[in-house]
Order: C-alpha cells, then structure tokens, then sequence
C-alpha cells in the first residue's frame, strides 16, 4: 500500500520550529542563517500550518486497519508535534516583532519579550518535547535529533537573553548565541531529512 502524500507536511512539521536564523543578528553573522529564518517562517502563517494539518489528516484518514503499526505511531507523532504549535506561535509573534539586529535602543525591549514570553513558551516546549517517546527505533533516533535542535534553540535564546541583558549589548555573548542556533538550524534540516526517508519507508509517496 502506497500513501500519497505531499511533501509540505514533513517540512512544515519540522522547519516551522526553527524560531531564530535571522532575528538578533550582529552584522559578521552570515547571510545563509537569515536566509533560512526568512523561509522557514515569515512566508508561512499559523493558519497555513492549520490547513497543512488538515490535509495531512485526510489524506491519511484510512481505516485504522488498514495501518500497520508502524504507520500509526508515525501519524500520532505527527499529532503530537503538532499539538505544541500554541507554544511555538506566542514565542514566534513575540520573535517576529523584535526586528533583525540588537542594538542599545532596543535592547530593554528585547529583553522584555525574551524574559515575559519568548523563552517561557520555548521552554515549555522544549519540556513538552522531551515528554514524547516513540517507541519504534528509528523514529526515536529521529526525534532525539530534533529535541537536540529545539534545546540548542533555547540555548540560543537564554544567550540572546544574556547579551542584551546590560545597558550596552554584549556581542562576544550575542556571537555565541548565534552560533547555538546556527547549531539548531543544522539538526533542524537533519531531522527533517530522517523524518522524510522514514516516512517515504513505510510507503508514504512525496
């Protein structure tokens, strides 16, 4: 049995959670980490991710037995993710609205939003997370390589934090940051890449 499927959903699933790349950068950072914040998320709405969601449901609406095991661990997995999205839309908004470069003008208010919203919700995610345990092998492999990259995204974040954190921002501190989420970045598109041949494994067709 061959599942027809679009390849949208994998990358949704997964790039939708690279939440940095290109916000707070300082003007050394490479232009290739921008690029992929600007792709992964400011082209794409939470309501387009609601409308991936649905269609993904229904072109996998089949009787449940006609799923083995395997594929239906994987489409509650997906469920799972996705589940968490409210976390991730309050920290991107948040994100979204900070602007691309940390300066002295906007450094208290950066810090704000990091402080009061950006990192609790990325930290309950990334606690929500670490809570999910596939049980098939690959798709645990799979999933610990994506909770590595969420974490060294919050990593990235409580570094951002730091870095504008004194009346003048600190960009050794802001330098390190970026590294962090350069890091998720990396993990991010390599469990896509997992996922996706997993997937195309249990007869999923993109």
């Amino acid at each position: 049995m061959t599942l027809h499927l679009k390849k949208s959903w994998i990358i949704s699933l997964i790039t939708s959670f690279v939440l940095l790349g290109g916000v707070l950068l300082s003007p050394a950072i490479s232009a290739d980490a921008a690029k992929v914040a600007t792709s992964t998320y400011s082209d794409q709405s939470y309501s387009e991710d609601d409308y991936l969601h649905e269609e993904l449901m229904d072109e996998l609406e089949l009787d449940e037995a006609e799923l083995t095991a395997d594929q239906q661990e994987l489409v509650d997995y997906v469920n799972q993710i996705l589940a968490l999205k409210t976390y991730l839309a309050k920290a991107s908004t948040a994100m979204e609205s900070i602007g691309s470069q940390a300066n002295s003008p906007n450094r208290k208010s950066i810090y704000l939003k990091l402080t009061n919203t950006i990192i609790p919700n990325y930290t309950k995610l990334v606690s929500k997370l670490k809570q999910i345990k596939p049980a098939n092998p690959k798709l645990k492999k799979i999933h610990a390589t994506f909770v590595k990259g969420n974490y060294n995204q919050l990593e990235g974040l409580l570094l951002y934090k730091q870095a504008v954190s004194k009346t003048k921002v600190n960009q050794r501190i802001l330098k390190q940051a970026n590294a962090k989420i350069k890091t998720a970045i990396d993990l991010m598109e390599q469990s896509e890449q997992q996922l996706r041949a997993y997937a195309n494994s249990l007869g999923y067709d993109f």
